[in-house]
């Protein structure tokens, strides 16, 4: 009988396929006009919650996300996928990208204090700034056990069995419930929303608040002080044999 609670996160990013140009001032880069989507890791989030859900393990999905009023169509999209219901935490345009890992980490755990969920998971990373670091520092904060980097959770005997990907290969760890995931690229295949279920997530409830409703300080602690292109490639030399290849490289001094 399912009985378990799980709180996903759903972060709205630049969609992936998007060109990314930095902003004149060099402190970001450009976000106005450009298509969003939600984090790839967090669609695997969301996807194994769902799963969990259709094995009779979970009972119910809370989808959350934090950022200005459009991340609501991020949590729709969590909605379409299965979640239950979702929760957004609003901050004002253009002050998303001020809102760092442990902000949001304690945001996290402030819905976990008010939801008593028993699982929450979380993608790896956001694909904007990369950072790997708010199941870790939302673990640390609870105290709970954590199985980062998951390519495999099966749940049995109140206990969830990890696998997870690592520098050296798999590594397979079990944690107690209640626990914090952060899930990979090959934990699952997320699906698709069909037409019926985003008609059906319209209708689905989403609660509104504010880091300040929460008592949560979202100052950030670290400050960018540049963003630039990564240096232009020169183009590659075609030779026609072995040694002339050894005399160019040792022209340029690296033989």
């Amino acid at each position: 009988m399912a009985s378990l609670r799980v709180l996903v996160g759903c972060k709205r990013v630049i969609d992936y396929a998007v060109k990314i140009r930095v902003r004149p001032d060099a402190l970001g880069v450009v976000t106005d006009g450009v298509k969003h989507s939600m984090n790839p890791f967090d669609e695997n989030a969301i996807e194994e919650a769902v799963r969990m859900k259709q094995k009779k393990v979970v009972k119910e999905i809370i989808a959350v996300s934090c950022g200005p009023t459009q991340s609501q169509e991020t949590i729709r999209t969590a909605l379409a996928m299965g979640a239950d219901r979702g929760i957004h935490i609003e901050v004002p345009k253009g002050t998303e990208e001020n809102l760092q890992p442990l902000a949001v980490a304690k945001i996290f755990a402030k819905l976990v204090e008010k939801e008593k969920p028993d699982i929450v998971i979380l993608g790896k990373q956001a694909i904007d700034d990369d950072s790997n670091q708010t199941t870790q520092l939302l673990a640390g904060i609870l105290e709970w056990p954590q199985g980062t980097m998951a390519s495999v959770v099966e749940h049995s005997d109140g206990k969830l069995k990890i696998t997870r990907e690592v520098d050296g290969g798999l590594e397979d760890i079990s944690v107690n419930l209640p626990a914090v995931i952060s899930a990979d690229l090959r934990l699952n295949e997320p699906r698709y929303a069909t037409l019926p279920n985003i008609m059906k997530a319209k209708k689905k409830k989403i609660e509104k608040m504010s880091p300040e409703d929460l008592g949560v300080d979202v100052t950030p602690r670290l400050k960018v002080l540049k963003v630039v292109d990564p240096p232009v490639r020169a183009a590659g030399d075609k030779v026609p044999d072995v040694a002339t290849l050894m005399d160019k490289l040792k022209e340029r001094g690296h033989i």
